[in-house]
C-alpha cells in the first residue's frame, strides 16, 4: 500500500536560523534583467528570512529568481519575466548565512547499506524494474483516490503501436491522467492512427506499409487544419479512438510544443518556444506526479521546470514524483539526480511500459489483444 512521505520543516529555533540575517533584495531596473548576485533556485524547497520569519515560496522551479512581494510572500519567477520594481532576492550561499536556506532533507530518507562494491550502481537495461512498476501503480491509485494531478509527457512512440494507444487511452479514460504534454508528432500520428489505422503509413498493428501511406500524416495535418482545430476534426470525422480523442472526451488539457522539424503543424501546436514553455509550466504547476516517456527534449524541458515538492491547498507539502522512461540509458540518467524520493528512471520500451501499467491498475478493464 502506498504511503505518502511526511515532510518536516527545518528546526528554525536553532541558533543558525535565529542569528541569520534577513534576506536582502535589489530592485529590478529593466524588464527581464535580474540584479547581479541574484539567487538562483534549485529543485528543492528554499526558504528566505523576511522580517525575522522563514518563508517558503509555494511554487518553485529550477534556475529562476525569488521575488519578494509587497505582502511579504515569495514568488519564484523566470528571469526573463521579472519586471521593473520587482524585489529580487540576492545572495549565493544556501546555509542561512545570507537569509537563504536550501532544504534537501525534508522527506524521510531511505537508508542504504554502505557497500564497497556493488553491481549495477546506475540504471540500465539490466536493472530490475518490477518494484518500480508496482510502486508506480500504487502511486497512480493513490493519486486517483486523493485528487492528485498526474501529468504525462509523451513522445510519438505510443502512436506507432495499437496496444500502446489502447493502453494509454484506457489510463486516460479511467482517471489516471489530468494533463498531457507532447509535440506535434504524437498528436498527428495518434490522429493518423484513429483515422487511417496507420502511423507514418504503417498499420499500427501489423506494421504493414500501406499504399501511398507516407501521405497519411500529411493528410491528417491538412484535414485538421481545414477543420480549424483538433476538437472540430474529431467531430467532423467522427473519431472514436486514440490518445488525443480520449483527452478531448475527458476534458484533459493538452499542451503541444512545436519543433523546427514539424509538419503542418496542427492548429493547437504552439510555435513560439517561450510561449510553449509558459504553457507547459502552467501544467507543471498543478502536477503531483509527472511521467515523461520517450521524448528527450520534452523530458529535459519538463524536468527543468519541475520542483521536487508540491505545496497543497491546505499548505501541507508532499513530494512531486517524477518518472522518466526511455529505451536510451543516456536520456533517463540525464535527469536521474532529482532527489532521493522525487525521481525514478526506467530503461525500457515505452510501448511495453504502458501496457504493463495499464494491466496493473486495479480499476482498469483494458486487456491486450490476443
Amino acid at each position: 500500500m502506498f504511503e505518502m512521505p511526511t515532510f518536516r520543516h527545518p528546526d528554525f529555533k536553532t541558533e543558525e536560523f535565529r542569528n541569520a540575517p534577513d534576506a536582502k533584495y535589489v530592485l529590478v531596473e529593466k524588464d527581464g534583467v535580474v540584479p547581479d548576485n541574484f539567487h538562483s533556485t534549485s529543485m528543492f524547497p528554499e526558504y528566505c528570512k523576511v522580517e525575522g520569519k522563514w518563508i517558503l515560496p509555494e511554487e518553485s522551479r529550477m534556475d529562476s529568481s525569488i521575488v519578494l512581494n509587497d505582502d511579504n510572500t515569495l514568488s519564484v519567477v523566470e528571469n526573463r519575466n521579472v519586471k521593473i520594481g520587482d524585489k529580487v532576492i540576492v545572495g549565493r550561499t544556501e546555509r542561512a548565512e545570507e537569509g537563504i536556506f536550501v532544504w534537501t532533507d525534508g522527506f524521510k530518507s531511505i537508508e542504504k547499506k554502505d557497500e564497497k562494491f556493488v553491481f549495477r550502481q546506475g540504471r540500465s537495461r539490466e536493472t530490475s524494474y518490477a518494484r518500480d512498476y508496482d510502486n508506480l501503480i500504487e502511486l497512480l491509485e493513490y493519486e486517483k483516490a486523493h485528487d492528485g494531478h498526474v501529468l504525462w509527457v509523451m513522445g510519438p512512440a505510443f502512436s506507432f503501436d495499437a496496444d500502446a494507444r489502447d493502453a494509454m487511452s484506457s489510463i486516460i479514460n479511467n482517471g489516471y491522467c489530468q494533463g498531457l504534454m507532447a509535440g506535434n508528432a504524437l498528436a498527428t500520428h495518434d490522429l493518423e492512427g484513429a483515422y487511417f489505422h496507420t502511423a507514418l503509413g504503417q498499420d499500427i498493428y501489423t506494421q504493414e506499409s500501406m499504399p501511398l501511406g507516407h501521405y497519411n500524416h500529411l493528410d491528417i495535418c491538412n484535414k485538421v487544419r481545414r477543420s480549424g482545430s483538433i476538437v472540430q476534426f474529431i467531430e467532423d470525422e467522427k473519431i472514436d479512438n486514440g490518445i488525443i480523442y480520449s483527452c478531448v472526451k475527458n476534458n484533459i488539457p493538452i499542451t503541444l510544443a512545436s519543433s523546427i522539424r514539424d509538419d503542418g503543424p496542427l492548429p493547437e501546436v504552439i510555435s513560439d518556444a517561450y510561449e510553449a514553455q509558459s504553457a507547459m509550466r502552467e501544467q507543471v504547476k498543478k502536477a503531483t506526479t509527472v511521467i515523461s516517456l520517450a521524448t528527450m527534449l520534452h523530458t529535459i524541458a519538463t524536468g527543468n521546470m519541475t520542483p521536487s515538492f508540491r505545496m497543497m491547498k491546505d499548505k501541507t507539502i508532499r513530494p512531486l514524483y517524477f518518472y522518466t522512461v526511455d529505451s536510451d540509458e543516456f536520456v533517463v540518467n540525464k535527469l536521474l539526480d532529482r532527489g532521493s524520493l522525487a525521481a525514478t528512471t526506467i530503461v525500457t520500451n515505452v510501448q511495453d511500459f504502458i501496457t504493463i501499467i495499464a494491466r496493473g491498475l486495479k480499476s482498469d478493464k483494458w486487456e491486450m489483444r490476443k
